[in-house]
């Protein structure tokens, strides 16, 4: 089993990586600190790129990208963990990877959102406490 701490690049995840190296040591669990790069933020880069050099950026580029914005908040956090970048979109990817993964607990930060904003706009927190089939420890921390 594994601990997923699902990351973004707020100023939330470094606690949610600490959040989720506690809950490993107390089950002496590994920890993997998930960054999933959305579609639109892909086609940017895609767009970025071609407009610069005029070929398009490899998918493995990408989640290398993915990966390194979670490296930098095991890093901010200064943990041991595991740092896995995936594109799609979020919900869905933090959900698919933690089952794939037998995952005990994911570990998330959500956005302060009316509830106007959510039905409008979504949360990804709320999606994964819907759909995942571990526990989910969703953090209430200030930005």
């Amino acid at each position: 089993m594994v601990i997923v701490a699902a990351v973004d690049r707020s100023d939330r995840a470094s606690a949610v990586v600490r959040e989720a190296v506690t809950l490993g040591e107390a089950f002496d669990e590994p920890v993997d600190v998930l960054h999933v790069l959305t579609r639109e933020e892909f086609v940017s880069l895609e767009r970025t790129n071609v407009s610069e050099t005029g070929e398009a950026v490899p998918l493995e580029s990408v989640v290398e990208t993915a990966r390194n914005i979670a490296d930098e908040t095991i890093a901010e956090a200064n943990v041991t963990a595991t740092a896995v970048g995936l594109v799609g979109d979020p919900a869905d990817e933090i959900v698919g990877y933690a089952n794939e993964q037998g995952a005990r607990y994911i570990v998330a930060a959500g956005r302060k959102r009316s509830p106007v904003g959510k039905a409008l706009f979504g949360s990804v927190v709320q999606s994964v406490l819907l759909s995942a089939e571990c526990p989910v420890v969703s953090l209430r921390t200030e930005a």
